[in-house]
């Protein structure tokens, strides 16, 4: 029987709170059938040592001690409800908010998520809100020159650009 090892599992597993959780609950059935702290630590993948912690909380508080428990800090100000209804605010555009350009900045998103649901957020939790609860990411605009002329492009590109290329081969040594 090989040794497994908590560090080869996925990443994704390792960090899912659903998945530890139902590790550490396995681990306490285990020792309730009266199985050793090594053998828990083999069937369920992790340090001897994790299966000695929570073989401490069972003997305190049960196997409520190893549920999972709700995260601490502050509520978020946004609901899940809430957060859904500004991204379909987000989703429709900004010209279609109100705003000269279809460009997003933190500052007029807090002013959609203020119009939306009454609630004022700070450019830090705005920004939080669109990276950490909606997934969204940092995007920016490709940038180019106002005078551009995409007909004298094609057309060099067309033209010139050949005939450069051919030039080149000509001049290489050898």
């Amino acid at each position: 029987m090989s040794r497994r090892d908590h560090r080869s599992r996925p990443v994704e597993e390792v960090k899912r709170p659903e998945a530890a959780e139902a590790r550490r609950l396995r681990a306490a059935e285990l020792l309730a059938q009266g199985r050793s702290q090594a053998e828990v630590a083999e069937a369920v993948g992790v340090s001897r040592e994790s299966v000695r912690r929570w073989q401490a909380l069972l003997a305190q508080g049960g196997v409520a001690a190893l549920r999972r428990r709700r995260a601490g800090g502050r509520p978020p100000k946004l609901s899940d409800v809430q957060a859904d209804q500004v991204e379909q605010a987000l989703r429709q555009g900004a010209k279609a908010n109100g705003f000269d350009s279809d460009l997003w900045t933190l500052d007029r998103v807090a002013q959609v998520i203020q119009r939306v649901t009454g609630v004022r957020l700070a450019r830090a939790s705005t920004w939080r809100l669109l990276v950490g609860r909606l997934g969204w990411s940092l995007q920016r605009p490709e940038r180019q020159a106002r005078e551009r002329d995409e007909e004298a492009i094609a057309r060099w590109v067309a033209h010139e650009w050949p005939r450069i290329k051919k030039g080149r081969a000509q001049n290489r040594p050898g």
